[in-house]
């Protein structure tokens, strides 16, 4: 075999390797297109959706056990077939104690729409202790009669990402997080909260509240 001939061999076996190489390229750079674009969809499908569902929480009944069930003992997801409205207080925590006038107001107009259950978590912010007296006495003493009660569960502050005390979120028929308030709300938002999340469901108050006070 001559040098030329062989020298075409080694030639052509190189460019055969060289579009092999390339095509093996071309496919690997394609799966990683496809890849980031599915990543990126995705993404934005995540994005898009934006809706937190309310978790589930165990709360031992204070009061108003005729208004959530009739049971003493309950598991908070059984009231998210309507709209609630969840308020996170403590019996020690003085902005709690100051809105409670105001959420027995609210109680008292929108109570045939909306469930209203207060829940003390003081034992975990550290305005409250496991006895509960201080929350039994603070209900009595401030004529407080929407449903209350308590959790034992320590995890309950991290879970409903609860940063400052009180903490009032509305959550709606579908089990999904409407509206999450820190701080007292007045009357005017604690009304418009409810009246924008009954709207949605195509429940219209039969007396719009449009106080704009302090609740």
């Amino acid at each position: 075999m001559s040098k030329r001939t062989t020298r075409r061999r080694v030639s052509a076996a190189a460019r055969s390797g060289a579009q092999r190489k390339q095509r093996k390229g071309l496919m690997y750079g394609g799966v990683a297109v496809a890849a980031v674009i599915v990543v990126l969809a995705v993404v934005l499908v995540s994005l898009g959706s934006g809706t937190a569902r309310a978790v589930d929480l165990r709360v031992s009944m204070y009061q108003g056990v005729e208004k959530v069930g009739g049971a003493r003992e309950l598991n908070i997801s059984r009231l998210y077939g309507g709209p609630v409205a969840l308020n996170f207080w403590a019996a020690l925590c003085p902005p709690c104690r100051a809105e409670m006038p105001g959420f027995q107001q609210f109680y008292n107009e929108f109570k045939d729409d909306i469930t209203l259950l207060g829940v003390d978590i003081g034992p975990f912010t550290g305005f409250g202790d496991s006895s509960h007296q201080e929350a039994e006495g603070l209900l009595r003493d401030l004529g407080i009669t929407y449903s209350a009660g308590f959790t034992t569960d320590s995890s309950a502050p991290r879970r409903f990402r609860i940063t400052a005390m009180p903490t009032t979120i509305f959550i709606n028929s579908e089990g999904e997080i409407f509206e999450q308030r820190s701080g007292i709300p007045t009357s005017g938002e604690l009304a418009r909260f409810t009246n924008e999340m009954l709207a949605e469901e195509g429940i219209q108050h039969d007396e719009p509240h449009t106080h704009d006070g302090a609740g």
